[in-house]
């Protein structure tokens, strides 16, 4: 038992003193943007399960080995600025009392950190992805969220909130459990009896391209996106992901769950013409050779916006939780950046503190 520690902790230092050897593998952008281009649009409507698993139909995923994770975690890292190690977004106070302050009329989004969105529109409260927990599994928080979960009961009204997918910093189940009772969960396949083990509430499973009239103009609609599952007791692409669509009489909001970049958002932009908000995800994009299938570049991300028409785009996921190899900070950076050297309108990306509230 003894030599077999060792053995295995040896094993343990060998590897992590190799990383000074490992350099990160080489990624073409241009070649990457060409294999999204050819992909067939067709198969977006495609079947996402087969082989006991869901799947992106138009494109299959490179290298998902273990080895292929090992290579990235012992791979020499970029020496980031320190701007880029210390930016993270302000945490504005009292959120719940300046939302009780609001007339009851006023349709807002707040962004309570992460993927954790909530707005309100025509008296109804959607929550998006609700992570109020200190850790994703092991990543600890970098900035707190706006409020606790409990506080939501203050709200005194039915909560919509919508899931993308599994991973723990989107699917938090003590976050889950503190959910008010009225509370309704739209969710991917295969999420539906684990969701409602930890709600207690009505849960719809939802596959991609399917709708639901949820009565006074209001419909959801879930969307394919470009990603993948795994959780602990939950084998690998078990359950989908997805994003989604909300429209009502006043405003159309479209939550963009977890994705890479990928023709899906031109086609969504295709079909629904009067997006007004885009919560689109910016992070763990670094290193690319590893993270480009499953998570944009803020290239990528405007380029998402520019395919999906919409008026303004809400960057989210960023600024909490360290997942890649780029500081949690970094994504707005280089967004800012981005938008200057390609002459964009400012105005329509919205980077927002957490406990912000902006009307609608």
């Amino acid at each position: 038992m003894r030599r077999s520690l060792f053995l295995l902790l040896s094993a343990a230092v060998i590897l992590l003193m190799s990383a000074c050897f490992f350099a990160p593998l080489p990624f073409d952008e241009a070649q990457w943007y060409q294999t999204v281009e050819e992909t067939d649009r067709r198969q977006l409507y495609a079947d996402n399960y087969s082989n006991g698993e869901f799947n992106n139909p138009w494109l299959a995923p490179e290298n998902r080995s273990f080895s292929t994770f090992l290579r990235w975690r012992l791979s020499k890292t970029v020496d980031y600025s320190a701007e880029a190690q210390n930016h993270l977004p302000a945490v504005i106070p009292d959120l719940m009392e300046r939302i009780a302050s609001l007339p009851a009329t006023t349709d807002f989004l707040t962004w309570i950190g992460h993927k954790t969105f909530l707005f309100r529109i025509d008296g109804s409260y959607w929550l998006t992805d609700p992570m109020f927990s200190e850790r994703a599994l092991l990543p600890k928080r970098r900035t707190p969220p706006a409020i606790g979960a409990a506080e939501l009961k203050r709200l005194r009204a039915p909560i919509r909130v919508l899931l993308s997918h599994n991973h723990y910093d989107h699917l938090d189940a003590e976050s889950l459990k503190q959910m008010p009772g009225s509370t309704v969960s739209f969710v991917p396949l295969g999420l539906g009896d684990h969701v409602a083990s930890l709600t207690g509430g009505p849960v719809a499973e939802m596959n991609w391209w399917e709708a639901v009239d949820l009565g006074n103009g209001v419909r959801l609609t879930c969307l394919p996106a470009q990603h993948w599952s795994r959780r602990i007791f939950q084998g690998y692409n078990s359950t989908l992901w997805a994003s989604f669509m909300v429209e009502t009489p006043e405003k159309t909001i479209y939550f963009g769950g977890d994705s890479g970049y990928f023709k899906g958002y031109r086609e969504i932009g295709q079909i629904f013409k009067n997006i007004d908000y885009a919560l689109l995800p910016i992070t763990a994009y670094e290193p690319r050779w590893f993270m480009h299938y499953s998570h944009m570049d803020t290239k990528e991300a405007i380029r998402a916006f520019k395919d999906l028409g919409a008026s303004y785009f809400i960057p989210s996921q960023w600024g909490t939780f360290h997942l890649g190899d780029n500081p949690p900070g970094l994504p707005p950076l280089e967004l800012l950046g981005n938008i200057d050297k390609m002459g964009l309108n400012p105005s329509r990306y919205l980077l927002l503190d957490i406990g912000e509230i902006r009307e609608l």
